[in-house]
């Protein structure tokens, strides 16, 4: 029976064009996605206070109607004190003139250059507020600036010769009759169409916040019940991650605006409630919201008072808030909660406020969270994640193989130097020089690592070995890695590496890690592994065997290696290590089953607590034993 090759649809194939849809929806459709993605946002941030009402058995319907007038009146009573007090500083902004074109002049800026006419214009804007008659000329100008110049030809004589200035006669634009239903809608418009959002965004919050059991359940009925697990985990992360960050987020802006309140009110700037509340609510806008809501009371302050020393110490505040709050508050409450890396954070807010304005600016990091989520369970859009989440950092062995493919010997060390302060001799040979071998010999088979580079690889690993070579190694908590125990039994190991460069560089680890634990060991080539020394092996039962080969291509080798050394010492022990953690080590015992190893292994560590292991058996009586290397030296045993 032919099996039919699986069909994978187009946007599964081609991530990319999945994306350019999704922008292009979101484009297109943000007349409605833009209330949807609000009222979305409003029911993560209240959802926590209706579970947790639910919990004291009040029923869904009666918790959602109490959380929404408790936050509604939250909102009505602030506006209402921010009104009041807007009403109030309106009555006062006449008073405030003097002192903010005193300010003005005393800038002495000139009047050609750009920062005169920037002040020119806010004289002018001030002017219109205050209300300035017509006629009166504006600070700094003279009435002979303002007038217009006459020409010498209509003056004395030449007027009574030419007649009067001839007058242009004015446009005549002809006024359609108002009047009508069309210019009340118009009217209307302005005021209709927030006040219809607001509506629709509140009725459908409160409409997700009832239901929202029943929405649940029809995406995951949309979904399928081959996705069930897929979108579940999907949507608590969104659901956890968002509701989370809107919590700590609200908590943060609300006490940033009392703390910027209190300020304002011991400086003695009026309204300090108002400004408050203004820079707390602005601050919910990434990046430009602060510095808006501090500017209001900074001007104010200009206006309120005479010197420049309250306008100053409000931006001190400001700055000293702002230092605070960013730089230690919110890493420390929410900065790893929703795993967005700061610079991506910054370009999707770029991104949202170009695609929706200033509702995809406020709404930029819940709906750069959804982004993520998407990455991390969808294995089509796992790009999202890659570039979006916080988490995109290169594993040590990657890093230490980057810089070594660099030719950056400084830095790769560094990389060691650091690992080792923290992790174990084993585990830096497991964890870091492993792996980089690895990777370099499986490049290299492949042709993609250029002699030159993969020489540079193999000795910096051997100049670290080196300098790995001190016993006074210490652990993380100071003492050492490997204790003296002169009265546990040794054995004699022999490592023998099989064929490339990389798998005589980690018999020489292995071969250090054993002399550091109290063994007495010896390296050798294959190809040195002669049938004189065989022989003599052959006749100390309590040396070890070990072989060093590190895949991709190794296996053959190290199975030929393994029958050879089989038939010739049937009674020594042998360790076969294959250095790759990810094989499948029970099909390689299986296939090693001809060789009759004693055991196979994959890492470094776990030869080292073998050997521990075989010391503690004490099934032999104890005995010094001779130094291998003096038994290859010596040659064969005389018959």
């Amino acid at each position: 029976m032919e099996i039919q090759p699986t069909r994978r649809g187009l946007f599964a194939s081609e991530p990319i064009l999945l994306l350019a849809t999704v922008i292009a929806t979101l484009y297109l459709g943000r007349a409605i996605l833009i209330p949807f993605a609000l009222a979305l946002t409003l029911n993560f941030l209240l959802a926590p206070a209706v579970i947790y009402l639910h919990r004291f058995r009040i029923r869904r319907v009666p918790a959602v109607i109490l959380v929404v007038v408790i936050a509604g009146s939250v909102i009505g009573g602030v506006s209402w004190v921010v009104v009041r007090q807007l009403l109030l500083i309106a009555d006062d902004l006449p008073a405030y003139r003097e002192n903010l074109n005193h300010k003005i002049e005393q800038l002495h800026a000139p009047a050609t250059g750009a920062v005169g006419k920037a002040i020119n214009g806010v004289r002018e804007v001030g002017q219109d507020i205050y209300g300035v008659p017509a006629g009166t000329p504006a600070a700094g100008v003279s009435a002979t600036q303002n007038t217009a110049p006459v020409s010498p030809a209509r003056t004395g004589k030449a007027a009574r010769v030419f007649g009067p200035e001839p007058v242009t006669p004015a446009p005549v634009v002809v006024m359609q009759p108002s009047g009508g239903i069309s210019d009340l809608l118009g009217a209307l418009m302005p005021v209709v169409q927030p006040l219809g959002e607001t509506v629709f965004v509140l009725v459908l919050t409160i409409y997700m916040l009832i239901k929202r059991e029943d929405l649940h359940n029809r995406l995951l009925l949309l979904a399928g019940l081959g996705r069930l697990n897929l979108v579940t985990q999907a949507l608590d992360d969104a659901g956890k991650r968002i509701s989370r960050f809107l919590s700590m987020n609200f908590m943060v802006n609300a006490g940033y605006g009392i703390c910027f309140g209190i300020g304002l009110r011991a400086i003695g700037i009026p309204n300090a409630t108002l400004w408050g509340v203004i820079a707390g609510t602005l601050r919910f806008v990434p990046y430009i919201g602060a510095s808006i809501g501090v500017l209001l009371p900074f001007v104010f302050a200009l206006g309120v008072f005479s010197s420049w020393g309250p306008a100053l110490v409000v931006l001190a505040l400001f700055a000293l808030l702002e230092f605070s709050v960013s730089n230690f508050l919110e890493p420390w409450l929410y900065g790893s909660h929703t795993g967005i890396s700061t610079l991506a954070l910054l370009i999707m807010a770029v991104f949202w406020t170009i695609l929706w304005g200033w509702p995809g600016l406020v709404l930029s990091t819940p709906l750069t969270v959804c982004l993520i989520v998407m990455g991390l369970h969808l294995p089509q859009m796992s790009f999202l994640h890659i570039l979006l989440g916080d988490d995109a950092v290169l594993a040590p062995e990657v890093k230490f193989y980057e810089r070594l493919l660099a030719m950056d010997q400084g830095e790769a060390h560094k990389i060691a130097e650091e690992f080792v302060k923290s992790h174990t001799l084993n585990e830096l040979y497991d964890t870091l020089l492993l792996p980089t071998l690895a990777l370099a010999e499986e490049d290299r088979h492949k042709g993609s690592l250029e002699e030159v580079r993969a020489n540079f690889v193999f000795q910096c690993a051997k100049e670290l070995i080196a300098e790995m070579t001190d016993p006074v190694l210490l652990n993380a908590d100071g003492t050492p890695q490997f204790p003296a125990t002169p009265s546990i039994r040794t054995f004699p190991i022999v490592c023998v590496s099989t064929q490339d460069q990389a798998d005589e560089i980690v018999a020489t680890m292995l071969a250090q890690l054993l002399e550091l634990g109290g063994n007495r060991s010896l390296q050798l080539h294959s190809t040195a592994l002669s049938d004189e020394i065989l022989a003599r092996l052959s006749e100390e039962k309590d040396t070890v065997i070990c072989i060093s080969a590190l895949p991709p291509f190794a296996f053959a080798d190290t199975r030929a290696l393994c029958q050879r050394i089989r038939q010739r010492l049937p009674g020594n022990r042998m360790i076969v290590g294959l250095w790759d953690a990810a094989s499948d080590t029970e099909r390689t015992r299986e296939r090693l089953s001809a060789c009759r190893p004693d055991a196979l292994v994959t890492n470094l560590s776990e030869t080292v607590n073998l050997v521990k292991g075989w010391q503690c058996e004490g099934q032999r009586e104890w005995r010094p034993q001779e130094n291998p290397a003096e038994l290859a030296l010596r040659g064969p045993v005389d018959a």
